[in-house]
């Protein structure tokens, strides 16, 4: 197997992985009763609906470019854009005491980053 190949299929299945993960926090943000939203934390729940849209338009930005062949230039995009929102998710959950939970956004925020970097090179190099 090439070595352009492993990375290829490691890009996509990094990608497949936090659209699942992403998918499942967006859509439970947004299904989620105001009220239990609100005693999830500091933030409002109106701004957690948002970060919730932002997660599942991040998601299907990851897999659908690809699965569809279409608009490709799409997929770093929506990486970037969620490993700007882990960004916010790690500087926050240090701010409200959370250490060590932290690296749990900052570690997900680095694979969107790896996705984001990557998929951008292999879209330039395949076109």
């Amino acid at each position: 197997m090439r070595k352009s190949h492993k990375i290829g299929v490691a890009v996509w299945t990094v990608q497949i992985l936090l659209a699942l993960l992403f998918l499942f926090a967006g859509v439970t943000k947004l299904a989620m009763p105001s009220d239990t939203l609100a005693a999830q934390g500091p933030f409002a729940p109106d701004f957690l609906r948002f970060i919730g849209f932002a997660e599942v338009a991040g998601a299907l930005g990851l897999v659908l470019p690809g699965l569809l062949r279409i608009h490709r230039h799409l997929t770093p995009l929506a990486a970037t854009g969620l490993a700007i929102i882990m960004i916010g998710a790690t500087v926050s959950t240090i701010a409200i005491g959370g250490g060590p939970a932290a690296l749990v956004p900052l570690v997900v925020g680095a694979l969107a980053t790896f996705v984001a970097v990557r998929s951008g090179t292999l879209s330039t190099s395949s076109t």
